[in-house]
């Protein structure tokens, strides 16, 4: 989102060593995570400005790619292509920088997913009127309120199952879902799969 080229490509080298030293064959999982980085990467450069009709189409291309990736080498290609075309796609809008208050908006509802807050109590946060706001967060990230309250809640939940031996109904509670089953039907659709595929593939990596 700073469009800082060297410190970008630093990190994806530090993702390809860690890749290569646990010296384990290359399968579908892999593919599947590197897929979600690039996706988080995609969802930071229109959060940062990028148009989303290119950063989807481009997504769309990176995964027919993908599945034809048989080597380390061309996966790390890949990956490196994937992130210098999320960077491109940022400094090509005129203003790459995200505006503050976008910066807020997303900070707040990223604090205070796990409560159980609403449309109209984010706007009024910002000193912005209900309608307005759904309109800038549509401009600027394409989503809706709901959808990004609900991607904030998985990805908290997503960071309790990998660090945390709490039960999935705790998890669910302290990410702001109203009970277990709606909890694992939203990040069963989000992630596809359930919170616990989710912890028990990341402890068999």
């Amino acid at each position: 989102m700073r469009g800082d080229r060297g410190e970008a490509r630093h990190i994806i080298n530090h993702v390809l060593v860690h890749i290569y030293s646990a010296g384990e064959e290359r399968n579908d999982l892999l593919k599947g995570l590197l897929l979600e980085l690039v996706v988080m990467m995609s969802r930071a450069a229109v959060q940062a400005g990028a148009a989303q009709s290119e950063v989807l189409g481009s997504n769309f291309r990176m995964i027919t790619d993908l599945a034809g990736i048989e080597d380390d080498e061309a996966l790390a290609a890949w990956l490196r292509n994937a992130l210098e075309h999320v960077i491109s796609t940022i400094e090509r809008q005129k203003n790459p920088a995200p505006p503050l208050l976008i910066i807020k908006l997303l900070d707040f509802m990223r604090r205070n997913s796990m409560r159980d807050i609403s449309r109209d109590e984010a706007a009024r946060q910002l000193g912005l009127s209900p309608g307005r706001f759904s309109q800038v967060l549509k401009e600027r990230t394409g989503r809706s309120f709901t959808e990004l309250l609900r991607q904030f809640r998985v990805d908290r939940a997503c960071d309790m199952l990998r660090t945390t031996e709490k039960s999935i109904a705790e998890i669910a509670s302290a990410c702001g879902f109203c009970d277990q089953s709606y909890f694992t039907h939203v990040f069963q659709d989000v992630k596809g799969m359930t919170p616990k595929l989710f912890r028990d593939t990341g402890r068999s990596l």
